[in-house]
């Protein structure tokens, strides 16, 4: 794959951030020698919440480390935050392979989700509170993470991503490209995108992580149909009709966003699923950690 990100769209955290990122070898199975980094603050919260977070094309873990609000966050809010690199050349994620499209498949998802694991065992930290964030081919494994480990995750958040299955290679390559899918031409139904999803963890019938997606109007990259798609896909999963939203937001979380919400009752008042659409913002959208925290139900 091929898809990059600009440094000067991520704002720069790192000097203010307290403890340091640490190289972890040793977290158990590794099927796809993906690379595990992990944050831990001084003031580690009791139980601890655990946030992946996973980089973008031509990106490492240090680069999301200092590039993105987590670990600054979780100074503040104690929790933990993990930060996989990519085996391959140009650090795209496996997001077009069998194996990394399969729950416990041996491919790029099975060795993220088992840092989680090592994670929560060695500080105890609360299975209940984990959570999934990436930007662009991250926020691609994001969309994977949902659909292959669906009860390991309360929620997440994609930055200018594809849906699930939308780079799948009929040949079954390991970090394919599909310019189809991201030149926006890949549409299908909202049936067929939650069918998608849930082949990938055949029989699962748990909870799955509540989604929200954000999109750029202006992304020539990953072209906005994907929003859609992703919308159709993760509305489909749940069962709500992606064309009539519970609540329409215009310029929230700022000006020029438009943010809809599926799921919205009493007992959620979050929303189930979330779009966020950002008129004329390109690749990708830049993050935003205090909504994030807000939709991870931790600020």
């Amino acid at each position: 794959m091929r898809l990059s990100i600009f440094a000067s769209a991520l704002a720069l955290v790192g000097s203010s951030i307290g403890a340091s990122l640490q190289q972890v070898t040793n977290y158990g199975s590794n099927p796809s020698n993906t690379k595990m980094y992990i944050y831990v603050p001084d003031k580690l919260a009791a139980k601890p919440p655990v946030v992946v977070a996973i980089h973008y094309c031509s990106g490492t873990a240090q680069a999301y480390y200092t590039g993105s609000p987590y670990a600054k966050l979780a100074d503040q809010y104690g929790f933990i935050v993990i930060y996989p690199e990519s085996p391959y050349q140009g650090t795209c994620w496996d997001v077009s392979s069998k194996s990394a499209l399969t729950h416990n498949g041996g491919g790029d998802s099975n060795s993220i989700a088992n840092m989680v694991t090592y994670t929560l065992g060695k500080y105890k930290a609360d299975s209940s509170r984990v959570f999934v964030t990436g930007s662009s081919s991250g926020a691609m494994m994001t969309n994977v993470m949902a659909a292959t480990y669906p009860g390991m995750f309360k929620a997440a958040t994609a930055y200018s991503g594809v849906p699930a299955g939308c780079f799948m290679s009929a040949s079954n390559q390991v970090n394919g490209w599909n310019s189809t899918c991201a030149q926006g031409n890949v549409k299908a139904s909202a049936d067929y995108w939650a069918k998608t999803v849930k082949d990938m963890y055949p029989g699962y019938t748990g909870s799955r992580p509540r989604f929200q997606v954000y999109h750029g109007s202006a992304d020539t990259t990953l072209r906005p149909q994907n929003y859609q798609e992703t919308v159709k896909e993760w509305t489909g999963v749940f069962g709500f009709d992606a064309s009539k939203p519970e609540k329409t937001q215009q310029g929230f979380p700022q000006s020029g966003y438009t943010t809809q919400t599926w799921g919205v009752d009493s007992q959620n008042p979050l929303g189930t699923v979330q779009g966020i659409y950002a008129q004329n913002v390109g690749h990708t959208v830049p993050m935003n950690g205090a909504q994030d925290m807000k939709w991870f139900g931790l600020a």
